[in-house]
């Protein structure tokens, strides 16, 4: 079992955020940059901030010229759908039926829930991930399987059992009463227990019945800290059939909220086709969309729009949404936001990306209290990165002029070989094979 002292000391350049950076200004508002500072952590959380040495009662790790950030927050991906990254050739709907659910079928198996959900956490903290909501399967086993390698890991997970009850393959639908079951079993097991939290998780509108969706409003109704995760509107064939489906509804979303799935603790992924009045809702019901650029872009489900959500006021956090998306990597999720909105024509920042996948999804999950800065009192859920490695990336690196071009470069030039260290809760549970023993 990983061992932290119950005082630790490292040193780097610290970075976390204050405030909320501007969507395309790369002026440091918001930012909290401290090079060459100590961060204090005692009991598994920070104690403080000090450019000054710590006395000799606090063991030391230096990283110095090395650049230490809060542990990245994954707001949606699926435990399963690792062993079909890179699938080939289709889009959502057809790539759901010829990788997906034969994958997630699979988990049924305890044996190999437990080995996939082992992998698919060592995955998120080799890179960079501390804390993520997850799409298990609609297998109870499934969400077990994955809170239990959780719990050993002492990671912030939210997941819950996938609903399915029609437009699905035998082996993965259920039934709205053996749901039910299900979910109060696990809600009372799980819910709140260490940083674990339950989600109702409705897979999205076309494989849930009407009958589903309202058991599944109710969960939400009865229990208000309960979390609730789907998606919506993420590719446009996708829209119409739900339009088929719930021809009462004024949109996708409406669904949802219809059947009272969305209110603060709710987390949609995609939200791709949206109009105003889907954003007002967002934004009214404290609602946030899990940006998923990767994906989106894999699959050609199409260009969110960040600046329009943000303009009404609906958060927006980031995704990998794996296995759509290509890579557990959040700094590739980062660089292909960054990519997708040149495409709109906008330029994202570095501090807009890092933020909706630190302290902007902490906030939004509300977890602020607990993770995504280094403000004295929140868990040390944190990484070590090296600026750069190799020749070239050490060059852009030394050239760069200001904060801003030296993060823009480390977020689109590095990946998971600069990952230097990833503690949880001040426990080092991830470190390079190069690297020397911790403290």
């Amino acid at each position: 079992m990983p061992h932290s002292p119950t005082r630790l000391a490292l040193f780097g350049d610290l970075l976390d955020f204050a405030g909320e950076p501007a969507l395309d200004d790369p002026s440091p508002h918001g930012v909290r940059y401290r090079a060459a500072h100590w961060l204090l952590i005692e009991d598994g959380r920070v104690a403080g901030v000090q450019a000054e040495a710590p006395d000799a009662s606090w063991p030391q790790q230096r990283h110095a010229g090395r650049l230490i950030l809060p542990g990245f927050i994954d707001t949606h991906v699926h435990s399963a759908q690792i062993d079909v990254l890179g699938a080939w050739g289709t889009a959502l709907l057809d790539w759901l039926e010829t990788h997906t659910f034969p994958a997630e079928a699979r988990m049924a198996d305890p044996a190999h829930a437990a080995m996939v959900s082992g992998l698919f956490l060592n995955g998120l903290l080799a890179t960079g991930t501390t804390a993520a909501m997850v799409f298990p399967t609609v297998h109870k086993g499934s969400v077990d399987a994955l809170f239990t390698a959780a719990e050993a890991r002492g990671m912030r997970v939210i997941a819950g059992k996938v609903l399915m009850d029609r437009h699905a393959p035998d082996a993965l639908r259920d039934d709205v009463a053996g749901a039910e079951r299900d979910c109060l079993d696990l809600i009372t097991r799980w819910h709140g227990r260490g940083r674990l939290a339950y989600a109702v998780t409705v897979r999205f509108a076309p494989t849930s019945t009407p009958q589903q969706l309202a058991m599944a409003g109710a969960l939400c109704a009865a229990d208000p800290t309960l979390y609730m995760q789907t998606h919506v509107a993420e590719n446009r064939d996708e829209v119409r059939w739900v339009r088929e489906l719930y021809p009462e509804a004024r949109s996708y979303l409406d669904v949802y909220a219809r059947a009272g799935l969305l209110h603060r603790r709710s987390v949609l992924a995609h939200g791709i086709w949206l109009d105003a009045d889907d954003r007002a809702a967002l934004a009214a019901s404290g609602a946030l969309i899990a940006h998923s650029p990767s994906s989106n872009l894999f699959l050609g489900s199409g260009l969110f729009d960040w600046r329009a959500l943000a303009a009404a006021g609906a958060a927006v956090t980031l995704a990998s949404d794996v296995g759509g998306g290509t890579s557990l990597s959040m700094q590739r999720t980062l660089a292909d936001a960054y990519k997708m909105q040149a495409l709109r024509g906008e330029r994202l920042t570095a501090w807009v990306a890092l933020h909706a996948a630190t302290r902007g999804a902490a906030r939004a999950l509300g977890l602020d209290a607990e993770i995504g800065s280094f403000d004295a009192g929140r868990l040390a859920d944190l990484c070590v990165w090296d600026w750069a490695r190799g020749t070239v990336a050490e060059r852009r690196h030394a050239l760069a002029a200001g904060l801003h071009e030296r993060v823009f470069a480390w977020l689109t030039l590095a990946d998971d070989r600069n990952l230097v260290s990833t503690r949880v809760a001040g426990v080092e549970r991830w470190r390079r094979a190069d690297t020397p023993a911790a403290a």
